[in-house]
């Protein structure tokens, strides 16, 4: 049984392009580009990047320079705007099967882990929502604090 890493993906995705974005050039993320750091392909990304789209977190710059942008500041999306947008699967899966109600636990096992998974639910998600894509950039750049000072990571130009 192997972990869902559509979010991580996507947080990564997310988190190049806040990089990305530093200094004067500030040149437009590409699918082939991106899947080089996370080192998949990038038709994998192409499929993020819709996701990360359709929740209104990127947007597809056209044109011969064509590529995807943040929408806004890498501070202003949350870790929980990702889960969101790649599916906010559970975290705990129920039986496949209804257990045994004649069976003393089978009976309540299902009532008593919703109660808790809920609970770890809520919790999972006030993490998610008080991380942002810059505090995983700044944790990414620990070793490199060269990088990090005075750059404005991940902000979106206006105007």
């Amino acid at each position: 049984m192997s972990a869902n890493s559509r979010m991580t993906t996507a947080v990564h995705v997310l988190t190049w392009m806040a990089f990305d974005r530093r200094g004067t050039d500030k040149e437009i993320a590409t699918s082939q580009r991106i899947a080089t750091s996370v080192n998949t392909n990038p038709v994998v990304i192409r499929r993020c990047l819709g996701e990360l789209r359709a929740a209104g977190l990127v947007e597809a710059v056209r044109g011969r320079s064509g590529g995807w942008v943040l929408t806004r500041d890498a501070a202003e999306i949350t870790l929980l705007d990702v889960y969101r947008a790649t599916g906010a699967e559970p975290i705990f899966g129920m039986h496949a099967a209804s257990p045994d109600a004649e069976c003393y636990v089978g009976h309540g096992i299902v009532a008593a882990l919703g109660e808790v998974y809920d609970e770890a639910s809520r919790a999972m998600c006030e993490v998610l929502g008080s991380t942002s894509i810059r505090d995983v950039l700044r944790r990414s750049l620990a070793d490199f604090p060269e990088l990090w000072e005075g750059q404005g990571f991940g902000v979106v130009a206006t105007g």
